[in-house]
């Protein structure tokens, strides 16, 4: 049970507060009522108190939560393969990232937006990925900013930067070999 004026988040939309607790009859029945109004955008939802748990209506996460999401972020990416890249492994992806935006854990977004910050220090980004990839980070931001009482553009630059961190390894072995196989051409 939420309260007034809490913050929780609703998967795929964001961070909203409750604004009211609202009686309705429906059909024959009363039935009770969240009204959340979202903090970034102009929307206001009603939802079943009886169906929160169906929908995935959470608190905020905690700090903790978040110190380990900033872990996991952190960690080498994982390798790819070739085949990974293939228009059927993206559709497989996409019913994977549809299904983790809605069930909107802090958990699942991570592991969406680490995913996609991988595929594209390797490759472009499809259109449909950028998309996800903006969502996903986006929602990212909107709770770990409220969490953190931290600007919206300090939140971006720091899941950036720790999935940056993450690829930088890889990324520089590649270029040192790169360069090293250009300097032995050079010499040949």
């Amino acid at each position: 049970m939420f309260f007034l004026r809490q913050k929780v988040v609703y998967p795929g939309y964001g961070v909203a507060y409750v604004n009211r607790i609202i009686e309705k009859k429906v059909g024959a029945q009363n039935a009770a009522f969240y009204e959340l109004t979202f903090l970034k955008k102009d929307m206001t939802f009603l939802v079943p108190v009886s169906n929160i748990e169906s929908i995935g209506l959470r608190s905020l996460s905690s700090q903790d939560d978040i110190h380990n999401i900033f872990d996991t972020l952190s960690k080498p990416e994982r390798k790819l393969s070739p085949f990974e890249f293939s228009a059927s492994s993206w559709n497989k992806r996409h019913k994977e990232y549809q299904l983790k935006l809605r069930r909107g854990t802090l958990e699942d977004l991570s592991a969406i937006y680490k995913d996609l910050r991988t595929i594209e220090a390797q490759k472009r980004l499809s259109f449909g990925e950028k998309t996800i990839l903006q969502k996903t980070e986006g929602l990212l931001v909107e709770e770990i900013a409220v969490v953190q009482d931290a600007e919206a553009e300090k939140t971006v630059q720091k899941l950036r930067d720790l999935c940056l961190a993450s690829t930088a390894p890889e990324q520089l072995q590649q270029e040192r070999i790169g360069a090293t196989n250009l300097l032995h051409k050079s010499t040949l």
